[in-house]
């Protein structure tokens, strides 16, 4: 499993994750197995650097290599 910071950066944020959930359109639990490591889409990245206010240039920053 890939380490992220998905996690660390959601919690600045003052998100939980039911709030990023809503706000990417994905459902929580796909933000608890991405903060776990778990793979995801691409089309997800992009969703969640959307309801961060990330580029999609910040993808390393958010999910590693």
């Amino acid at each position: 499993m890939a380490k992220n910071c998905l996690k660390e950066i959601r919690e600045s944020a003052l998100l939980s994750k039911a709030e990023l959930a809503r706000k990417a359109g994905i459902s929580p639990i796909t933000v608890d197995r991405i903060e776990k490591g778990y793979p995801c889409r691409m089309e997800t990245q992009r969703k969640i650097l959307r309801a961060l206010g990330y580029q999609p240039k910040d993808k390393v920053r958010v999910f590693g290599e």
